[in-house]
């Protein structure tokens, strides 16, 4: 999945695969290898870019794991990394990436004034793999596997809370399992949210717009006068339901409030429906603010949401569910 084509184990008595007309880098054939790897390289970059900014309040993602890569660091083989092929991946004319909206950005990396990202981390030492390396190996992988929805823009935000669980665990047997734990569970997670990462289902019943209107329906039956304000005012959910629902909203509190809130929702058999009120309980906690506020200033409580009780929202959230 992530080694570059031509490369096998020295150790295991395989040498380095002769360059023929079949499969060499220079080959325009689709369905060479070497298509697919240099193809990957637009989806590994984004990944890239947006792991080494992963909770950047915590120092955790940039600390070595105690558990890398052997296969891939053993310096008797000639593999590469996946940090060192986006340091070695240019793209000559332009650097390419897509948003949620499905958005191609464009810009030469000649006029691109902001850091490197490559500079966003310290580099660790040679044999080291910082636990953001192995988030971006999950979520590379899984892009591989799940071509249809391939890599958006947010799922690292998905599989950071995850991993963090995991590899955290004060159980050392269960903390060395950290990646192929999270990759599993994550890809049970995306099962049943992929829906909100494909833009053309946004739309359909199951799709991330239908999931914003239910925010708003369900504000209606529970504090009506709430609604008509925010209506009245022109607040639409896209404004801030989006990232709440889509990224289940680990970007509105700190990684540990994220877990507690996480807890629940995982533990509760209609665990979307319950996301859902948790939103409007988020909403009706701040309802005095948003009823006083004029649209700016509502709009800044919404997108940056000032309460931290995590236990006190869900608490609310309860007693909406109990109340139906």
């Amino acid at each position: 999945m992530i080694i570059q084509p031509g490369i096998a184990k020295a150790n295991m008595g395989m040498s380095r695969e002769d360059v023929t007309f079949e499969d060499h880098p220079l080959n325009p054939n689709p369905d060479s290898r070497w298509n697919t790897y240099f193809r990957d390289n637009e989806v590994l970059l984004q990944i890239d870019k947006d792991v080494r900014r992963l909770c950047p309040d915590i120092s955790f993602f940039q600390r070595a794991t105690e558990y890398p890569c052997l296969l891939i660091l053993d310096p008797q083989n000639e593999f590469e990394t996946l940090r060192k092929r986006v340091e070695q991946t240019t793209l000559k004319s332009q650097t390419v990436a897509r948003n949620r909206s499905g958005v191609t950005n464009m810009s030469s990396p000649h006029k691109n004034t902001t850091p490197s990202s490559l500079n966003e981390y310290e580099v660790l030492p040679n044999g080291c793999e910082a636990h953001w390396e192995v988030v971006e190996r999950i979520l590379f992988i899984y892009a591989k596997l799940n071509p249809g929805i391939a890599y958006v823009q947010g799922m690292n935000e998905i599989v950071g809370p995850l991993y963090y669980t995991f590899a955290t665990d004060p159980n050392s047997e269960w903390k060395e399992h950290a990646e192929a734990d999270t990759f599993f569970c994550f890809t049970n997670l995306m099962a049943e949210i992929r829906d909100n990462f494909i833009k053309s289902l946004d739309d359909s019943q199951c799709g991330i717009t239908y999931k914003m209107e239910k925010v708003y329906s369900t504000l209606k039956d529970k504090d009506v006068e709430l609604y008509l304000k925010l209506q009245e005012q022109n607040i639409k959910p896209q404004f801030f339901a989006f990232r709440w629902l889509t990224l289940l909203l680990s970007q509105e509190f700190l990684l540990p409030d994220v877990i507690r809130i996480w807890d629940s929702l995982f533990a509760d058999e209609s665990r979307f429906d319950f996301l859902l009120l948790v939103c409007c309980a988020m909403l009706v906690l701040i309802r005095e603010q948003l009823l006083e506020g004029d649209f700016t200033i509502n709009m800044r409580l919404l997108q940056d949401y000032p309460i931290s009780d995590v236990c006190h929202i869900l608490q609310k959230a309860k007693e909406l569910q109990d109340s139906k």
